[in-house]
């Protein structure tokens, strides 16, 4: 049996199968994930087949239903509109299947200190979640998505004490190709020098180490403002877009991509 867990974000979904903990309080290992568009005009019953089809080619589920498969469901959302579909989904097509959707109210263990905790994306609080647990505090979180890049910031007491949000790298690149005249959508990859020699590679220079500059100053900052040194703070990069930018900073001390993934098994487990 394994857990499904859901990390519906603004333009992609990011689904992972996890074996049972190997210890109390640990989430295991993941055994598949999947990232799929986030569309709002998909309905409960679309994303039942979505799941039951990735399901039925993931490692212990040769072809067999869903729920002989899943043990517990945990999502965590930043659209409203399909976290609805979602909660339709579970309560009709997965009725059996003890699921936990974070948002105010469901037990995270993370006291949120800032102006308005219920303004915080429930993703944020997951990952503050399982950074202080599996990494230790006091910790930085840089989640790079496609929308948006954030930052969270933990204390070494396990609070969330706030954060920060830049534009993402998708995001960023498409408006630089619908409002350049001259310029276009490149592929999102390393160029082979800083100082490019055409304009696919200017706008890819300009992005990546764009990204990591601004990454890099941003903890940099967040370090001195917790008045902690600089090597006690646990800096974590997640996110699918991770892999592009975390070999050209310095700061990161780990690379979790499944970050979100394993904090929102340690919610299931401490809900179900």
């Amino acid at each position: 049996m394994s857990l499904l867990c859901a990390d519906i974000g603004n333009s992609h979904t990011v689904l992972g199968l996890l074996d049972p903990a190997v210890e109390p309080g640990a989430p295991g290992q993941v055994l598949a994930d999947w990232r799929v568009g986030t569309d709002a005009r998909r309905t409960a019953d679309e994303w039942a087949v979505l799941l039951r089809g990735l399901l039925a080619g993931a490692p212990g589920a040769p072809g067999g239903p869903a729920t002989d498969t899943v043990s517990g469901v945990a999502v965590c959302a930043t659209v409203p509109t399909v976290l609805h579909e979602w909660r339709d989904m579970l309560a009709r097509h997965f009725p059996d299947v003890p699921h936990v959707v974070v948002e105010p109210g469901v037990r995270t263990g993370v006291p949120v200190l800032t102006d308005n905790p219920r303004e915080v994306g429930s993703d944020r609080i997951v990952n503050a979640l399982a950074a202080a647990t599996l990494h230790g505090g006091p910790a930085i979180v840089v989640d790079f998505g496609g929308t948006a890049t954030t930052f969270d910031v933990v204390s070494g007491r396990g609070q969330y004490v706030g954060g920060a949000i830049s534009p993402g790298i998708e995001i960023s690149l498409e408006a630089l190709g619908r409002r350049g005249a001259q310029l276009r959508t490149v592929e999102l990859l390393r160029p082979r020098s800083v100082i490019a020699k055409n304009t696919v590679e200017a706008l890819q220079s300009g992005m990546l180490f764009g990204v990591a500059a601004s990454v890099e100053g941003i903890v940099s900052r967040m370090v001195s403002e917790l008045g902690a040194e600089t090597d006690t703070v646990t800096v974590v990069a997640t996110g699918y877009l991770s892999d592009l930018v975390v070999a050209e900073c310095s700061c990161f001390t780990h690379h979790d991509p499944w970050l979100t993934l394993r904090g929102l098994a340690l919610v299931h487990a401490r809900n179900c």
